[in-house]
């Protein structure tokens, strides 16, 4: 170890030099660091001395001479080449008709490796070097699976490792996993001996097995992943140790490339590496006979229930990064999913990687930090009895002991049980059990009576004959009364009452019977209470609703009947078409079915002093008596301006301005205004915010350009302009409101769409009738009055 200058003391009064001290800790660790390692490359290196002497019979130094030049040959560290060393002790010599290592039977495209190995390229050599002396650091097949990530990522664009070693039964045992969760983990840990493995499939061919087309593999295999597509290709080598395959080393990766020809040289060398490492995992190293040990053993073995010591191990930062198996009963190793298998003297993590993710280990730390003992929630492990599998009950417990933590699995009997099921019924009903003793006048109740009445405890149970005095004076009568028939007759009674407790009201329901002697006479008194405050609650709640509903609908109902009665008063229909100015007009009113509204869609149709026709369309928006009312002004004042001699965009201008200085300001309507002149059949009209007409011409139906027009009421400075059209003979114009297009979900353009289609298609029950197009455009149920002006020039043979 080097040495350190030694630095001057400080003046008294002056403050250390922090910066400088930081720095000799920082160099004194790297040193102790390189050091651990330089020990850990030692043992390596004298343990493939050994495996050489013993194999060829040569001393020490002729073995270490040995290691060099085949290191040299191979262009290879001697690192490397002594992990190669010991995974190749007591190689099997390749039975007749086998391939031996290296020789490769895979054809291209089949998925096997590739035929004979050739030198590594120089940077590959590079990272194998790095990547054996990583090695010396691995104590665990999880720190190999992690260190063989951290190395392949960069090179091979590797996201996950998985490191499976052969069950006796065939089967295979997730040892080592990095680069994908806990969960996933857990599922794959244990894998039957099934075909369609792929790992099962590299150990059993004793070759690498190259899953490089998703689509092809997916359906040969059955692939690891949560979606399988996670990974797009993967890599399964067979890990040669002591002349046979028994651990499989899968490598996986998101993108779908194939493994080039270097990828497949770095893989396999990765492979020859991790044989000397893994010979390390294949049998712990004995622990010392040590008296204390086995005593501690020989008492945990003693003990009724499934417990274990622990030791913990920590990082350099002094945190416990895990712990040491000390001593454990049999059932340990059942209970934390590894039946069968001896915990003792093994690194938990190790022996469960995915405890780390459960409550457990976090209790176990929480215990480490605290000194306070943790008990886990209680549940269920499978156990085979008798020859038949049973669910039991544990609870999980931690306790300190010294520096170490006993972990302990407490199994409930069926007492436990049953008394817990009580316990959840009780809370989840909010109800309690109680029992009375007529003789003696005892009393019992369960904690959740004390809860639901407000009483502590202490003060123990109310005697029945009392009960009474907890509910309010209005309920005291009825609940006297029945625990005085019950007490002297023996009648069960079910009573609710309601209580006062913490200044809040309860509604509360007892319910009892009585045992009584062999003379009839009751002795005993047993029964519930239960809390129902939440349920009554809910109860007046509903019926609050229900009469605020039926008082609301008896109102709409109400208004509803009035604004029809207005309705029909003010838009009186015709029972056939008129006939006005040389046009033939059908008008047709449908009020909405949905709900209790009546809306606010209007239409007028009249013959002016001049002759002319005045056709009419409009919608105030809303429903109810105040849009009828709103319609009727709007009507009668638009009929009004233009027989007195108003244009048409004079008429909505002024129309416009009523609206804005009514009473309610904020109403707004749409509206079309056509004036037809039959001398010239000339069709003029203006719009505020309203669909356009729709035209019916030789068989064509086609929506006219709407003039300039915003709705009414919307603004105080409006512009109106008008649109000029010549009707011909046998043309039809159809003046509308929305409601007849618009029908959600569907789109109103959608709606205008349907609406042309319809008009243009021939008719099948004769042109007099708006019935057909009616049916074919509104839904069952309308949501919206629908408002139509169906206008039909005559043709020249109906003249």
């Amino acid at each position: 170890m080097t040495s350190e200058p030694v630095t001057p003391a400080a003046e008294p009064g002056a403050a250390p030099d922090l910066v400088e001290l930081a720095k000799i800790v920082g160099r004194q660790r790297a040193e102790l660091d390189r050091l651990r390692v330089q020990a850990a490359t030692s043992a390596v290196v004298e343990r493939a001395k050994g495996a050489v002497m013993a194999l060829t019979g040569c001393p020490a130094d002729a073995a270490g001479e040995q290691l060099l030049q085949r290191a040299k040959a191979a262009r290879r560290t001697l690192l490397e080449e002594c992990w190669i060393t010991l995974g190749a002790l007591a190689p099997t010599a390749p039975a007749p008709g086998e391939v031996a290592e290296g020789a490769g039977t895979g054809t291209p495209g089949s998925g096997t490796d590739a035929p004979a190995e050739t030198t590594a390229p120089d940077d590959v050599a590079a990272a194998l070097a790095r990547l054996g002396q990583a090695l010396v650091r691995v104590m665990t097949p999880q720190d190999l699976a992690r260190c063989l990530l951290e190395h392949l990522a960069p090179d091979l664009a590797a996201d996950a490792v998985m490191i499976y070693a052969r069950r006796p039964d065939g089967g295979l045992e997730l040892t080592g996993h990095a680069g994908i969760d806990d969960k996933l983990a857990a599922q794959w840990s244990q894998v039957p001996p099934l075909s369609g493995i792929a790992a099962l499939d590299a150990l059993r061919s004793g070759e690498p097995r190259w899953l490089e087309d998703f689509p092809a593999d997916e359906g040969r295999y059955l692939l690891i992943g949560d979606p399988p597509e996670r990974w797009r290709s993967r890599a399964w080598l067979p890990v040669l140790v002591a002349g046979s395959a028994e651990v499989c080393i899968g490598v996986l990766r998101g993108c779908a490339e194939p493994f080039t020809p270097r990828d497949r040289a770095h893989l396999r060398g990765v492979t020859r590496l991790c044989a000397g490492r893994l010979r390390a995992f294949d049998a712990p190293a004995e622990r010392p006979a040590d008296a204390g040990t086995d005593a501690v053993q020989a008492l945990f073995e003693a003990l009724p229930v499934a417990a274990m010591l622990l030791t913990p191990l920590r990082s350099a930062s002094g945190a416990a990064e895990d712990f040491r198996v000390e001593a454990a009963t049999a059932q340990v190793g059942d209970l934390l999913g590894r039946a069968g298998e001896e915990p003792a003297g093994r690194r938990l993590l190790e022996f469960r990687p995915a405890l780390v993710a459960e409550p457990l280990w976090r209790g176990c730390l929480h215990v480490l930090a605290t000194g306070e003992q943790y008990e886990g929630e209680p549940f269920a492990h499978e156990e085979v009895v008798a020859g038949v599998a049973e669910l039991f009950t544990y609870t999980a417990r931690v306790a300190p002991l010294g520096d170490s933590l006993v972990v302990s699995w407490i199994r409930h009997g069926s007492s436990d049980r049953q008394e817990q099921r009580l316990a959840d019924i009780q809370r989840l009903g909010n109800l309690g059990w109680a029992n009375w003793n007529l003789a003696t006048r005892e009393a019992s109740w369960s904690t959740q009576v004390f809860t639901i009445v407000g009483r502590d405890s202490a003060h123990g149970p109310v005697p029945l004959d009392e009960m009474p005095e907890l509910a309010l004076p209005e309920d005291t009568p009825a609940l006297t009364r029945a625990v005085n028939e019950l007490a002297e007759e023996g009648r069960p009674f079910d009573v609710p009452f309601r209580i006062r407790t913490s200044g809040v009201i309860r509604h509360l329901r007892l319910v009892a019977e009585a045992v009584s002697d062999r003379h009839g006479t009751p002795v005993e008194v047993h029964g519930f209470v239960q809390d129902m405050t939440a349920r009554r609650r809910a109860e007046l709640a509903l019926v609050e609703s229900e009469r605020a509903i039926l008082t609301q609908h008896d109102v709409l109902q109400a208004e509803r009947t009035l604004a029809s009665l207005l309705q029909h008063a003010l838009l009186p229909l015709a029972n056939r078409p008129v006939h006005l100015a040389g046009l033939r007009v059908e008008v047709a009113y449908l009020p909405a079915q949905a709900g209790v509204h009546v809306g606010g869609d209007w239409f007028s149709a009249i013959e002016l002093p001049d002759g002319d026709a005045l056709l009419v369309v409009g919608d105030v928006a809303g429903h109810g008596v105040d849009a009828v009312a709103t319609m009727a002004q709007l009507r009668f004042t638009a009929k009004g301006m233009v027989i007195t001699g108003s244009s048409l965009t004079g008429a909505l201008a002024r129309l416009n301005t009523l609206l804005l200085h009514s009473r309610d300001s904020h109403t707004t309507a749409t509206m079309v205004l056509a004036r037809y002149s039959p001398r010239r059949r000339r069709l003029v009209w203006a719009q505020a915010g309203h669909p356009p007409l729709l035209l019916l011409r030789d068989g064509e139906a086609r929506y006219l350009g709407r003039p300039r027009g915003v709705l009414l009421g919307a603004t105080t400075t409006p512009v109106y302009e008008e649109a000029e059209c010549r009707l011909e003979p046998g043309d039809r114009l159809i003046l509308f409101t929305d409601g007849l297009v618009e029908h959600p979900p569907e789109s109103i353009d959608r709606g205008l769409e349907r609406l042309a289609e319809a008009v243009a298609a021939p008719p099948n029950d004769g042109p007099r009738s708006l019935g057909p197009l009616l049916t074919q455009m509104l839904p069952e149920v309308r949501r919206d009055d629908v408002c139509v002006v169906d206008v039909r020039v005559p043709g020249v043979e109906e003249r």
